[in-house]
């Protein structure tokens, strides 16, 4: 393509549009949000204040079709997710699909082969890679100070006892509850560390009065050499547990504390110009205990720093200089695959072998 500026259309300007998608590619060169969908008039306040050369539309369509829009990023309702993408992949527009990817293996598969018809670059918003928290998890894993790795366990909670009003996450629709939500970011990770996984075990509960979607998920991944992977959500967590935690024949390494890139977006930050931007605070480094040459080992390891615009600047340069994707649809679309498998272990009480 070689462009030097790649018009962005942004669908949707929820949470998901205000706080992960406007800040981040605004902050990358190259990237220009041209066009945003919007009608709420607290979305149409932020838009003029923050993004006064952004223009504003009020439907879809006028980004899909736009002549002047090269990427379409869909951060709308799980339940749009595949149609939008597959409107705007036809209508010869690269796409980004806010995670998760769709609501079923089958809508993943299309748009995949969509895209590669279209010769088009469709990618997921899978930016839980650049968290700060698991990239540190990322380069301690690899180290091999654990010896071989026996467990993982990883956690994604909120605490949220009453429901929101009209919230659609929480309603009993396809693609609702946190393990479509949460539960799609802690799959990713896991893939990203150990591969595809052999099968799963699933307890997917709603636990909170009057919740249509699920709130609750305790996921095993079963993974080759007895290497087990845990992955659990709730919404009634009130007191912080551990965000990771790796356990090997020579050690272990436990993780405390939230990447601090939310909080930051949420209060209207950017990281453009942010020298200190991702970076954790020494007190929630994570503890490293090991046993080395007989002897007991204990550190804390300074955390990596979270890089959310990492995945537009990749975005940009896949599209605009044809380097690879770093999340590629496949990679989205096993995660879909797992969450749907876990479903059916959940539904049938028994443990499901995955076929990729």
């Amino acid at each position: 393509m070689n462009k030097s500026s790649i018009n962005v259309g942004l669908i949707g300007f929820g949470i998901g549009g205000q706080v992960f998608h406007a800040p981040i590619i605004t902050s990358v060169d190259g990237l220009r949000l041209h066009k945003v969908s919007a009608r709420r008039p607290e979305q149409l306040e932020i838009l003029q204040r923050r993004y006064s050369d952004t223009r504003i539309v009020d439907n879809a369509d006028a980004i899909i079709h736009a002549d002047d829009i090269d990427l379409v990023v869909v951060a709308t309702s799980n339940d749009m997710h595949y149609p939008f993408a597959k409107a705007a992949l036809l209508a010869g527009k690269h796409v980004v699909v806010e995670k998760p990817f769709t609501n079923t293996t089958a809508e993943a598969d299309e748009l995949i082969a969509l895209a590669k018809q279209q010769n088009l670059r469709l990618s997921v918003h899978h930016n839980s890679r650049w968290h700060s928290d698991y990239l540190t998890v990322q380069k301690v894993a690899a180290s091999g100070r654990l010896g071989r790795l026996v467990s993982f366990e990883a956690r994604f909670d909120r605490f949220r006892n009453a429901l929101r009003p009209n919230a659609w996450r929480e309603a009993d629709l396809p693609g609702s509850g946190i393990w479509y939500d949460l539960g799609a970011h802690l799959v990713d990770q896991t893939m990203q560390l150990f591969g595809l996984p052999l099968a799963v075990n699933a307890d997917l509960r709603i636990q909170r009065p009057g919740a249509g979607a699920v709130d609750d998920f305790d996921v095993i991944l079963h993974y080759p050499n007895q290497l087990k992977a845990s992955l659990k959500g709730s919404m009634l967590v009130k007191e912080p547990t551990p965000r990771y935690a790796l356990y090997g024949m020579d050690g272990a390494f436990v993780k405390p504390g939230v990447d601090p890139q939310e909080a930051a977006l949420r209060a209207g930050l950017s990281p453009k110009g942010d020298p200190d931007w991702g970076k954790e605070p020494r007190e929630i480094w994570g503890k490293l205990n090991v046993l080395e040459n007989g002897e007991d080992r204990i550190e804390y390891v300074e955390s990596e720093r979270g890089d959310y615009p990492a995945f537009y600047r990749n975005i940009y340069d896949a599209i605009a200089n044809g380097k690879e994707l770093a999340v590629l649809p496949e990679h989205a679309r096993n995660v879909i695959y797992v969450i749907e498998m876990a479903e059916k272990s959940w539904a049938e009480r028994r443990t499901v072998d995955l076929q990729f």
